[in-house]
């Protein structure tokens, strides 16, 4: 697939071939699912934590004799209907992490960007270069690029002029191409992708980095 290579001010500078293997793949929306809802769960702490009555302190002793109170019988004061009692149905720690092969994961990523290039949501650029940290002018260069509405833009390495100029800006997201997820490639409509970007990709989705 052949897409045209753009400078920050959007003119074309070139093109470029897209890696077919990885921009054409079969697209597998099961396999998509499947990656995200695993991210999803990864991303659960897990921590909610309540005592249940066997956890509590006290209630060793009878509250009161079985008969002839006219109460209804209790054999503890750390039953859950207490006042400092343990609680019914408790939530407790619980992992939820979800495991899921390396080849699959990577599949999902090729099925994803292969999505995205069908719908003509990627966007090549020579380069992701800032001479300063400024909002506005990101927000100039996402506009030149058609992907002012939602853009998740991807660095070869640490930027930290390109990553403070787009951390204030909503509906954008700076992202090391070596962490490329699922969840991320699908919550923005367009992928700015600079070259050097493209390159690392190849390196762990291509034919070679998939040995």
């Amino acid at each position: 697939m052949e897409v045209e290579v753009k400078d920050l001010t959007g003119a074309k500078v070139g093109t470029v071939e897209l890696p077919a293997e990885i921009f054409e793949a079969p697209i597998n929306k099961d396999l998509m699912h499947q990656a995200l809802t695993r991210q999803l769960a990864n991303a659960r702490l897990g921590t909610h934590e309540s005592k249940g009555r066997g956890e509590v302190s006290g209630g060793g002793k009878k509250p009161f004799k079985q008969k002839g109170t006219g109460r209804a019988r209790q054999g503890s004061s750390r039953a859950s209907q207490w006042k400092g009692g343990g609680k019914a149905h408790a939530p407790h720690y619980r992992d939820y992490t979800r495991a899921m092969p390396r080849q699959m994961r990577r599949g999902a990523l090729r099925s994803a960007l292969s999505a995205k290039a069908n719908e003509g949501q990627v966007v090549v650029v020579d380069a992701m270069k800032l001479d300063g940290s400024k909002t506005s002018a990101m927000a100039n260069i996402l506009h030149a690029l058609g992907a002012s509405r939602s853009a998740l833009v991807l660095l070869p390495e640490t930027n930290e002029a390109v990553q403070k100029s787009v951390r204030n800006m909503e509906g954008a997201k700076t992202l090391h191409a070596r962490y490329l997820n699922v969840r991320d490639l699908l919550g923005y409509d367009t992928l700015v992708l600079p070259l050097a970007a493209l390159d690392v990709i190849k390196s762990y989705l291509g034919l070679e980095g998939a040995k």
